[in-house]
């Protein structure tokens, strides 16, 4: 067996165990066929929250159940459905400011935060319960 020195190290020119091993093992498997379209899918359909929303949520304490995540999801998708780009979400005492398009969340208010606010630069609203 020959040994290569790359960078002053020795390395074997062939894998430490051997080549006959490398025959057993035979070609990897591939994933199995619409696998890497089905997880593309499912990241597309998924909502995202945006740093900034993240660190509205934990300061204004505000805890989302899996439950309002998926009324969330859903009043996202029916904004998508009618053409709307930034919208915002009302979903029982809390709103949302919502990137449809790209299906991320960019900040969240509680009712406290809601009160005398004024929105700007959305294009739809949608009251999701």
């Amino acid at each position: 067996m020959s040994d290569s020195i790359i960078n002053g190290i020795q390395v074997p020119f062939l894998p430490a165990g051997g080549v006959d091993g490398l025959k057993e093992r035979g070609p990897a498997g591939l994933p199995q066929d619409g696998a890497f379209e089905n997880i593309l899918q499912k990241e597309l359909k998924e909502l995202k929250f945006s740093k900034h929303a993240q660190d509205r949520l934990a300061s204004r304490n505000i805890q989302l159940s899996g439950d309002d995540l998926n009324t969330l999801g859903r009043a996202v998708s029916k904004a998508g459905e009618k053409g709307s780009q930034d919208s915002l979400v009302m979903l029982r005492n809390m709103a949302f400011i919502v990137s449809v398009r790209n299906r991320t969340v960019v900040t969240a208010m509680d009712a406290a935060q809601m009160q005398e606010n004024v929105v700007t630069n959305i294009d739809s609203a949608v009251i999701a319960g």
